[in-house]
């Protein structure tokens, strides 16, 4: 098989792969059915990604690569990180799901540990930014970063508040982004916290 035939032949698995776990979760995901799906057999899975369990990993980073490289980082700019990450967590639904599904099977996503390249480079700039008086030192950058994270979450499928939409109306995201941000600016703001 050619190398083009091969690539494309393996995003066809993987697409077909996100739509299956991200609806049916990873112990509902049938290889079977996204293999059909793919327009490929079940062995030509197994060659690409060994098991269900490694198509799971391949498609989740992935995804969690391309909301990393889609949506700016600036230790600086905590606030405005979190609302990008709200309107790449509103723009890709399918990612929180997975995310939430990973989490309730139990699956470590490594895309998201400290020790995981993006992650690793945003945890020194938190650690600098603390440095230079600009960040607050009273929390560690590992769990300023968890809350940002968790904040932006708050309105989508793994939230715990309604789920947001793209078809909301537009002043719902407005109100969303103007909270958000203003929380997470209060939280790490340098010096003693404000009421």
């Amino acid at each position: 098989m050619s190398p083009a035939k091969a690539d494309a032949t393996r995003r066809r698995l993987l697409d077909a792969a996100t739509e299956d776990f991200a609806a049916h979760g990873i112990a509902g995901a049938r290889v079977d059915r996204i293999a059909a799906a793919a327009g490929v057999n079940k062995a030509q899975l197994y060659a690409y990604f060994g098991d269900k369990l490694g198509l799971f990993e391949a498609v989740f980073r992935l995804h969690a690569d391309a909301v990393a490289d889609a949506v700016p980082f600036t230790a600086t700019d905590l606030a405005g990180y979190a609302v990008r990450l709200y309107d790449a967590f509103l723009a890709r639904p399918d990612l929180v799901r997975l995310v939430t599904w990973a989490k309730l099977e139990g699956i470590h996503t490594g895309s998201l540990a400290p020790e995981a390249p993006a992650v690793a480079a945003k945890l020194r700039a938190v650690s600098e930014a603390q440095r230079q008086g600009r960040v607050s030192a009273s929390t560690e950058p590992h769990d300023i970063l968890a809350l940002v994270n968790a904040m932006a979450l708050t309105w989508s499928a793994a939230g715990p508040s309604t789920t947001a939409t793209r078809d909301d109306r537009p002043e719902e995201h407005d109100r969303r982004r103007r909270a958000l941000s203003e929380a997470v600016r209060r939280s790490f703001a340098p010096g003693p916290a404000t009421a």
